[in-house]
């Protein structure tokens, strides 16, 4: 377990999986992170798949390659490139393991740095090849609600910043696993911008929000002054998730750049909405930032 530490945080990340574990506000004496037994896992990196892909395969080249569920990366251990006293690098390079399922020489490097406002993450992709790499990027950290304690689920909202009007999201059937079904549905009917948190919101699933130009999403309640904000202009998507069949106290807030399939048949990579289409020899950086209170 690697240890990052600044005035105000303290970061423990996995080298398995590069899974931040804890991030602990020093002052206040608590976790931001979500460690309960309910679900045994705290903030996968989903690459170079995002969900659910048809069959747990897709076509690449008229051939047709086996997917885990958020990709590879939470199976694999990453090796640490560099490492001061508020940042750590990792990397994961292309091995037997993951050329069984994706068929590429690539580099991921995953950055952590403290800050004196939180915590950013920066991901870079590079593709090693000589060919177009196709793939999608993720990162699903599960955030305590309540934060330290105060209040209860309920008392929590989700404000998104950068969009106009009620917030939509993708339908999503549940059978024989969670896949979007290309339609869009209302997650608030207001204009405000916020969803006022609820179990009940999360019983369909995860909740892919649809409207484009998110800037920021921020999770609060008007009882406590801590909050979790996430500068996501970076990322094209975002989904919250939490539980649907047991009431838990975390909420995923996920940035992505790609989509879980639409249900359906395998689908081609190099066609399939939302995925990232990285040159030859190209590298890609997509960084967000946790804005912590």
């Amino acid at each position: 377990m690697i240890k990052i530490e600044n005035a105000d945080f303290r970061a423990e990340i996995d080298e398995h999986g590069a899974q931040l574990t804890h991030l602990i506000n020093k002052k206040a004496g608590f976790d931001y992170i979500w460690n309960g037994k309910e679900w045994g896992k705290h903030a996968p990196v989903l690459f170079p798949a995002i969900g659910r892909s048809n069959d747990d395969q897709y076509v690449l080249d008229g051939k047709t390659y086996e997917m885990p569920q958020h990709g590879f990366v939470s199976d694999q251990d990453l090796t640490v490139s560099h490492q001061s006293e508020n940042a750590v690098t990792l990397v994961l390079k292309a091995n037997a393991a993951t050329k069984k399922y994706y068929p590429f020489d690539f580099t991921l490097a995953i950055t952590f740095t403290l800050l004196s406002t939180g915590l950013s993450l920066s991901f870079a992709v590079t593709n090693d090849t000589d060919k177009e790499m196709p793939y999608s990027l993720g990162s699903h950290p599960a955030f305590n609600v309540p934060i330290n304690g105060v209040a209860k689920f309920d008392n929590y909202r989700v404000k998104f910043v950068g969009i106009e009007g009620p917030v939509k999201n993708y339908e999503i059937v549940k059978t024989p696993h969670p896949y979007r079904t290309g339609k869009e549905e209302l997650l608030t009917d207001n204009r405000n911008n916020e969803l006022e948190l609820n179990y009940e919101t999360f019983k369909p699933g995860l909740r892919i929000i649809s409207n484009p130009g998110i800037k920021s999403i921020k999770l609060y309640s008007p009882l406590t002054s801590h909050s979790v904000e996430m500068d996501i202009s970076q990322f094209k998507n975002v989904c919250l998730w939490t539980k649907e069949d047991e009431d838990c106290a975390f909420l995923c807030m996920e940035p992505f750049n790609g989509f879980p399939d639409v249900l359906g048949e395998p689908v081609d990579w190099m066609h399939k909405e939302g995925n990232i289409i990285l040159p030859a020899h190209a590298t890609k950086v997509s960084q967000y930032e946790m804005h912590l209170s």
